[in-house]
C-alpha cells in the first residue's frame, strides 16, 4: 500500500532523512529539480511556451520554487520570479542559498508590487507560496494574491500542496490555489486525497527527493492499489462448492424499497458468494421471489418483535455473512429487529442504510458486534450516528471515520470521493477507484452486497477496503466506455467479475493507472 502522510508525518520523514546525513538543502534541490521535470512534461503536452511566473514564499516551499525557477531558466524558459514574503519576513538559510543560486544563474527577483502586470502576461503560474506547512487561515494580501491567481486562469502548477489546502484534512484555509497539476514530494498527503483536495490539486505526481522512502514510524493512512487486492484475494480452490464459497443473508427490503435488497443480493453473487438469501417481511418476500432466479427468499415469521428476531437469528445461524439494512425500513419494529439481530447473531455483518439508522445517536451500542461488523455510512448517515452535522464530517473525514471506528469498535467505511476505511485499531485505508458515475441510486446497496460476499473469506477490514476497490473499479470500467453519467447500480455489480479477473491476473506493478505517477 502507498503511505499517505499528515503534515507532521511529512516533517518527521524530512527530519529522518536529514538525520541520515542527507542535508536539507539537497532535499530541496532534489524536490525542485524533480518538480521541474514534471512541469516541463505538462507544458510540453499542452504546447505552452510563454512566460512562467514563479511565486515564492519565505519558507521551504518558496525554496522549492527558487530551485524550480533556476532549472526552468537553465532550460531556456522565460521565467519571472516574485518573492512574496507575507508575514514571514526573512528567508530561511536553505531558501537563502537557493535564492542566491537563482540570481547567480542569471535570474531576477521582483517584489509583490509587480504582481498584477506579471500575472496578466504569464501563461503559467507556479505556486510556491506556502505548501504543507500552513496551519492558519490565509488572510490579507496573501489571500488577495491567491484570488488573483484563480481569477487569471493561467495554467497553474503547485509545489507539494496547493497553497491554502490543509495537508491533514483537505479543507481550505480561507482560500486555496486551484492548480491544474501538483508535484507533491516523497509521499502522498492526506489533504490531496479528499474531494476538495482533488478539485484544487488537479493531476498529482509524487516526486522522488533522492532518499529511500523509509518512515521512522508507520503512516496512519495508506492508499490501495490493484496489487494490494491481488495479494489479499485467494483464488477459489478446484473443489469449491456454493456453500464453501459462502452463503450471504440480506436482511432488507420492504414493499416500495425491495430493490435495495435485490441489488445487494445480486452484488453478493457477482462478487463471489455461492448463495444469497433475502430475509424480509412476508409481503416483500413474495414479491422478491417473483423477481429473482438465483437468489433465495425467506420471509420473517411471527407477529411480535421477539418472534421476528428469533426468525432472523435462525436464518443468520446458517450463513457465513449477512448484510443488514438495505431498504428494510426505519419504523420501531424494524429498529428492534435490526438491533437484536446485531446483538444476538455471531456471523460477520455489513450494516448499511436503514441498519445504521437503527443506531442513530447511539454509536457505542454497535460495540456489541464485537469487531465483526463493517459499517458503510455516507456523510449524512455518519453524522446521524455520531450526533454531529454533515458539514463537520466533510470538514475532517479522517478524524470522524477514526472516531466512529473507535466508538463502535467496528470497521467503518465512509463513502464518497476517496472512500475511507478505518479499523478500531486506528488504521485508515484510502480507496482511489470510483468517480462521479457512482452518483446513482442503489450504488451503496451494491457496495454492501460486495462486502458481504468478501466477508465470507476475508477479515472485516480486508473485506471493506477490497470491496471499496472492486466497487469503484467496476464503475471506472463502465465510465471508460460511457462517460460520467447514466450508470445503473446493477451494472456496477455486473462488472465486478471482470474486474476480479483482471485484478487477479494483474502484474506486480499494477495500480499505476489509478494512482499518482511517481518520479
Amino acid at each position: 500500500m502507498i503511505p499517505v502522510l499528515t503534515r507532521e508525518e511529512a516533517r518527521a520523514f524530512d527530519a529522518h532523512a536529514i538525520e541520515s546525513d542527507v542535508p536539507s538543502i539537497v532535499l530541496m534541490e532534489n524536490a525542485g529539480r524533480g518538480a521541474t521535470d514534471v512541469l516541463i512534461r505538462e507544458l510540453t503536452a499542452r504546447g505552452l511556451n510563454g512566460l512562467i511566473l514563479v511565486l515564492c514564499g519565505a519558507g521551504n516551499n518558496g525554496g522549492d520554487g527558487y530551485v524550480v525557477a533556476r532549472h526552468l531558466l537553465t532550460r531556456g524558459r522565460d521565467v519571472r520570479l516574485i518573492a512574496w514574503r507575507g508575514r514571514d519576513g526573512n528567508l530561511t538559510p536553505d531558501v537563502a542559498v537557493h535564492h542566491a543560486a537563482f540570481l547567480g544563474a542569471g535570474g531576477g527577483v521582483s517584489s509583490g508590487s509587480e504582481l498584477d502586470a506579471t500575472l496578466d502576461a504569464a501563461e503559467v503560474v507556479v505556486d510556491a507560496l506556502f505548501g504543507t506547512g500552513l496551519d492558519r487561515p490565509i488572510e490579507g494580501r496573501s489571500a488577495d494574491v491567491i484570488a488573483k491567481i484563480n481569477e487569471r486562469g493561467a495554467f497553474t502548477f503547485a509545489l507539494d500542496l496547493p497553497s491554502g489546502l490543509c495537508a491533514d484534512t483537505g479543507r481550505t484555509l480561507g482560500i486555496c490555489v486551484r492548480a491544474d497539476a501538483t508535484a507533491t514530494f516523497a509521499f502522498q498527503k492526506r489533504g490531496l486525497m479528499t474531494q476538495i483536495g482533488r478539485a484544487c490539486s488537479g493531476k498529482v505526481t509524487i516526486v522522488d527527493i533522492g532518499v529511500p522512502p523509509f518512515l521512522s514510524e508507520p503512516a496512519g493512512a495508506h492508499a490501495t492499489t490493484a496489487d494490494d487486492v491481488k495479494q489479499t484475494l485467494a483464488r477459489r480452490p478446484v473443489g469449491a462448492h456454493k456453500y464453501t464459497a459462502g452463503h450471504v443473508a440480506i436482511l432488507g427490503g420492504r414493499l416500495g424499497t425491495l430493490g435495495a435488497a435485490l441489488l445487494a443480493s445480486h452484488a453478493a453473487m457477482r462478487a463471489g458468494a455461492g448463495a444469497a438469501t433475502i430475509v424480509t417481511w412476508p409481503d416483500a418476500a413474495a414479491a422478491a421471489a417473483a423477481r429473482v432466479m438465483e437468489v433465495m427468499t425467506a420471509p420473517l415469521e411471527g407477529d411480535s418483535a421477539e418472534m421476528l428476531v428469533a426468525s432472523v437469528i435462525a436464518q443468520f445461524a446458517t450463513k457465513r455473512a449477512a448484510v443488514v439494512g438495505p431498504g428494510f425500513g426505519t419504523g420501531e419494529l424494524a429498529r428492534q429487529v435490526v438491533e437484536q439481530a446485531v446483538m444476538h447473531t455471531a456471523c460477520p455483518l455489513v450494516i448499511d442504510a436503514d441498519g445504521l439508522s437503527a443506531f442513530a445517536g447511539r454509536a457505542s451500542s454497535l460495540a456489541v458486534a464485537e469487531g465483526r461488523a463493517v459499517l458503510t455510512p455516507h456523510e449524512g448517515e455518519l453524522a446521524r450516528l455520531l450526533g454531529v452535522t454533515s458539514a463537520e464530517i466533510a470538514a475532517d473525514r479522517y478524524a470522524y471515520v477514526l472516531r466512529a471506528a473507535h466508538e463502535t469498535r467496528c470497521v467503518v467505511l465512509l463513502k464518497g470521493p476517496y472512500t475511507l476505511v478505518a479499523s478500531p485499531e486506528g488504521d485508515i485505508v484510502i480507496n482511489q477507484t470510483g468517480g462521479a458515475a457512482l452518483a446513482t441510486a442503489g450504488a451503496g446497496d451494491v457496495l454492501a452486497g460486495i462486502i458481504g460476499a468478501l466477508l465470507c473469506t476475508l477479515t472485516p477490514f480486508e473485506a471493506a477496503w477490497v470491496g471499496a476497490y472492486l466497487h469503484g473499479a467496476a464503475a471506472d470500467e463502465w465510465s471508460a466506455e460511457n462517460g460520467d453519467r447514466g450508470l445503473l447500480a446493477h451494472e456496477v455489480a455486473d462488472r465486478v467479475p471482470r474486474v476480479l479477473a483482471h485484478t487477479l491476473c494483474v502484474r506486480q506493478d499494477a495500480g499505476a493507472a489509478a494512482n499518482p505517477q511517481k518520479v
